[in-house]
């Protein structure tokens, strides 16, 4: 059986060795994820597959042009020539481009592999970089569903190498200043969390507009999106997701739409159409999608009232946790502004905060955060937003990837195979509930062995 599409049953891939070290593996492993360089006087050699736009930007021309005295480009790879011709020149390296995977791999021989391809690849990509040597970065969620994860760990426990996801919404200063409010007991024991994510009508509305609107590429929203909100609730509950039921349906895009077309461009009811986008504004995009949309057909101003749409535009999904706190989660994709309100409810008080981070008003360059005791007083917690995208996470995750691995961990914010697999076997959990209308149990999925680990607070 190809171990890369599977048709068994999840347990299928199951061995008795497997069962018997998979706690002692992966919380042993959590700690060494993220060190992939061991050479501080040689640069790190780099491939990446994948020339999307978070390819380009975020880990193509960023990495380049912040870590020159860490990291260098050994190859790109991509599908589409196109696009790899305009990821060279953009990202500005000088490196061989490859449309074979394989052929990149064996040539260039990198220490470290970027993967940044569709979702639903992630996984042929990060267990052929371990087979051919390379330590993985895969951007999330790691892959799609139960039986693909399970081959990425198996795959990581026969290498001698790691992968890590990248998991920057744990690297924003609020977000870790609610962690070590938890962990100093503020509020005593936490019991439940309310978190509730908004995509507003622009950003919300992009995802139905490229391959992120089919269940079989992006895993639906509660994989692809939802796997960051998954991992932020793992991370700071500090317990092992145990059981998950969930409701979602399709009720504004795809096949509800008034009317339709094939992408905005040429669509005659533009002047009618409220999610109206002119691709064309941006000469990025004409570059990156636009030019070269002959090489494979990808419309990246795709109609978001397209019938053949069928991931869920709403979604809430109610979570029990190894150590008994539950949470109820949901998102939403047609908001008028983009953001979170979550609150930590505990036995001495409670944690909330509304993270506004695109709204129709003005706001002050930080967050604010609210801590509410018992009997007792509240108090705001400013916390001023870092530079770069996701309120300073991307800067904080880049320099612990790329200018030094070593750098002191004391939030665990390093995110590893483990991290990544129970993210999105929320996410999993979750559309397979919606699928089937049934709770789904988080262990039945793959053979990684839960954890009950404490409450860890207070």
């Amino acid at each position: 059986m190809d171990p890369i599409t599977p048709t068994l049953s999840r347990r299928s891939f199951i061995t008795k060795t497997s069962l018997l070290t998979t706690g002692t593996i992966f919380m042993s492993g959590i700690a060494e994820a993220l060190n992939l360089w061991d050479r501080p006087n040689e640069k790190m050699k780099v491939a990446m597959v994948g020339t999307g736009v978070r390819g380009v930007n975020m880990f193509g021309r960023d990495i380049k042009n912040e870590y020159p005295d860490q990291i260098t480009f050994v190859g790109l790879s991509d599908i589409n020539p196109g696009r790899l011709k305009f990821a060279q020149t953009y990202i500005g390296v000088d490196c061989p481009t490859f449309l074979s995977f394989d052929e990149m791999m064996a040539q260039t021989k990198p220490d470290v592999l970027i993967v940044t391809t569709v979702d639903n690849t992630h996984h042929e990509f990060i267990i052929k970089g371990l087979e051919y040597g390379a330590n993985v970065i895969t951007e999330k969620p790691m892959t799609t569903d139960e039986f693909k994860c399970q081959a990425i760990l198996d795959a990581e426990r026969k290498s001698d190498k790691k992968v890590i996801v990248t998991f920057n919404y744990r690297y924003s200063p609020h977000r870790q200043k609610m962690y070590e409010m938890l962990r100093a007991g503020e509020i005593g024991a936490l019991t439940s969390v309310d978190f509730h994510w908004y995509l507003d009508t622009s950003h919300g509305a992009d995802y139905f507009r490229r391959w992120h609107g089919y269940r079989e590429k992006g895993g639906t929203l509660l994989v692809h999106k939802s796997t960051h909100h998954f991992d932020l609730l793992n991370w700071w509950i500090d317990s092992d997701p145990e059981e998950v039921f969930a409701y979602g349906d399709l009720e504004l895009y795809g096949k509800n739409g008034p009317f339709r077309h094939t992408h905005c461009r040429p669509c005659p009811h533009k002047n009618d159409c409220d999610f109206y986008w002119d691709i064309t504004k941006s000469q990025h995009m004409i570059d990156l999608y636009v030019d070269n949309e002959k090489h494979d057909g990808y419309l990246r101003d795709g109609c978001v009232y397209r019938e053949d749409l069928d991931i869920y535009d709403k979604m809430a999904v109610q979570i029990r946790y190894m150590n008994g706190v539950q949470v109820s989660y949901s998102l939403t994709t047609y908001s008028p502004y983009e953001g979170y309100r979550i609150a930590f409810n505990g036995t001495k008080g409670r944690i909330e905060a509304w993270i506004k981070e695109k709204q129709p008003w003005q706001e002050p360059e930080k967050d604010e955060i609210r801590l509410t005791k018992n009997f007792g007083k509240t108090e705001i917690i400013s916390v001023p937003h870092g530079p770069g995208g996701h309120g300073g996470g991307d800067v904080r995750l880049k320099d612990k990837l790329f200018k030094d691995p070593n750098l002191p961990d004391p939030a665990r914010q390093s995110a590893g195979t483990r991290d990544g697999a129970l993210s999105i076997l929320v996410g999993i959990a979750a559309r397979n509930s919606i699928e089937t209308g049934k709770p789904v149990r988080i262990q039945e999925l793959t053979d990684i062995s839960l954890q009950k680990t404490g409450r860890g607070f207070g």
